[in-house]
């Protein structure tokens, strides 16, 4: 896998599924990112550094709670996803929350600069996550906190045939480790190894609900980390791989509806701070 090409897929991908993303992932999200927002406890005035932003739904949340005496720095890949979170934060009139496009290999942020770093399902994205925690480490302040979510185990999310069926058709470099950090402790391990110390590790069961073919298939290639390929795709090849699709998660179906199930992996962590041994949470 070439780090370069698959940065380059993300990036012009995620600038191409900014609206879909939105029309679906948002509401899909919903209950993950609550949950996340639960294991990160930002409170006011704390400095939060939100990594993989997206449309920045997550970065408006930490700001409402840490408030005008604290800041959000939202950062992405994709330049299009910044945008769409700066516009979001214009409007609501939230001046304390800050975007920009950013390598999260690479963060151009002073060390220990943040209170807490959060990161919701962005770390299956980058070509190198260990460097990426490494860089969580160093921008947090002795003591910081850090919370993440990951795609659990491949088996246990029924939209998981897409990539397959996508590379099929073409070589998309997309995400060909994707579900490595939602196997087993894989997530927590490669927290220690960055240098935070975990304190908890918990898997969540949910489900994605689609309410007819013509959702499940646009969330899944127009609004996810397909939509480059999903864009080159002819009508001949988009309508096979479309059919491919709801085969697969035709098990699923109810009436005209899909209700797939997923898997979530959450991890708090901290920066040198001795706290309690990790916890592992059952379902």
């Amino acid at each position: 896998m070439d780090a370069r090409l698959q940065r380059r897929v993300q990036r012009y991908g995620w600038d191409l599924a900014v609206e879909s993303y939105a029309r679906h992932w948002h509401a899909l999200l919903a209950g993950v990112q609550a949950e996340l927002r639960t294991h990160a406890a930002p409170q006011a005035g704390e400095d939060v550094l939100d990594i993989a932003c997206g449309t920045g739904v997550m970065s408006l949340a930490m700001a409402a709670t840490v408030g005008p005496g604290g800041s959000v720095m939202g950062v992405d890949l994709s330049a299009a996803m910044v945008a769409s979170a700066a516009a979001r934060a214009q409007a609501s009139g939230v001046s304390w929350a800050r975007f920009a496009r950013m390598d999260a290999e690479a963060l151009s942020l002073p060390a220990t600069s943040f209170d807490l770093v959060v990161c919701s399902l962005g770390l299956m994205y980058v070509p190198d996550p260990d460097a990426a925690l490494r860089e969580v480490h160093r921008v947090l302040r002795p003591g910081g906190r850090a919370a993440f979510a990951v795609w659990g185990e491949r088996a246990r999310c029924g939209w998981a045939p897409l990539f397959g069926i996508v590379d099929a058709e073409v070589q998309s470099e997309v995400c060909p480790l994707f579900f490595g950090l939602g196997q087993g402790a894989s997530l927590a391990r490669a927290c220690t190894h960055a240098g935070l110390t975990v304190t908890v590790s918990h898997r969540r069961d949910d489900v994605l609900w689609h309410g007819d073919a013509d959702a499940a298939c646009e969330a899944a290639f127009a609004g996810g980390p397909v939509a480059l390929a999903w864009s080159r795709f002819g009508s001949t090849v988009r309508a096979r791989v479309r059919e491919r699709y709801l085969e697969a998660i035709a098990p699923w179906r109810e009436g005209a509806g899909y209700l797939l199930p997923a898997e979530f992996v959450l991890v708090e962590a901290r920066r040198s701070h001795p706290g309690p041994v990790c916890r592992e949470q059952n379902r």
